[in-house]
């Protein structure tokens, strides 16, 4: 029987994580960073709690709400349903919701990078991850537990425009990172093993993630 798009990406994130933890000790304040990150989208993913119900224990959602007025409810509602499974929340740069809901850390864009080290002190028992897109926002997320480097196949949503990495490029700027690296950015079950070996810590995603574990 073949395996399903949903166990080859978790296969592949798990192999990443492991040899990550092996090779540098990448974890986080609660130990092993989450091997997988559903990141959330308001036309892309719209019931993410559904999404949230169904992925592996130890993987984690991080929550995009771009100023949606239903974010305190979807919050929510992504707590109840990632708590119940065992997975991690992250919330996209508002620290004030993450607290206000229990969630388990904050996700920094690029341009708030800076607030990294601040949110470490204020809270050490968070995640803190952070989005990088090249060599400048790299040397500026040190303070990040961990960094999302997109895009490294080509990408819809916002990192369409942007050029993609490519594997190669993408293992290079991730084995000269200070912290550990995430892998965004049009990933798929049909392109994921090409990761691995690659210094990425595990596997982030939007689409690939939202089709693959939001099935019934």
């Amino acid at each position: 029987m073949s395996r399903s798009d949903a166990e080859i990406l978790w296969e592949v994130a798990c192999g990443l994580a492991r040899t990550a933890a092996e090779v540098s000790g990448a974890a986080g304040p609660a130990g092993a960073l989450p091997p997988l990150l559903l990141f959330t989208d308001p036309a892309r993913t719209p019931r993410p709690w559904e999404v949230a119900a169904r992925l592996p224990a130890g993987a984690a959602v991080v929550f995009r709400h771009f100023g949606s007025p239903d974010a305190r409810t979807a919050a929510r509602r992504l707590r109840d349903a990632t708590k119940a499974e065992g997975v991690h929340l992250l919330i996209g740069l508002d620290a004030d919701l993450a607290a206000e809901v229990g969630a388990d850390g904050v996700h920094l864009p690029e341009r708030a990078l800076d607030r990294a080290e601040d949110l470490r002190g204020g809270r050490p028992d968070w995640l803190i991850t952070g989005a990088v897109h090249g060599t400048d926002s790299i040397a500026r997320a040190a303070h990040v537990h961990a960094m999302v480097l997109s895009p490294v196949f080509p990408a819809g949503g916002p990192s369409a425009s942007r050029p993609a990495l490519g594997a190669a490029r993408f293992s290079e700027l991730a084995s000269a990172a200070s912290r550990p690296v995430y892998a965004l950015g049009g990933i798929t079950a049909a392109n994921a093993p090409s990761l691995l070996g690659s210094a990425a810590c595990g596997l982030a995603g939007v689409d690939a993630l939202q089709t693959a574990f939001g099935r019934a």
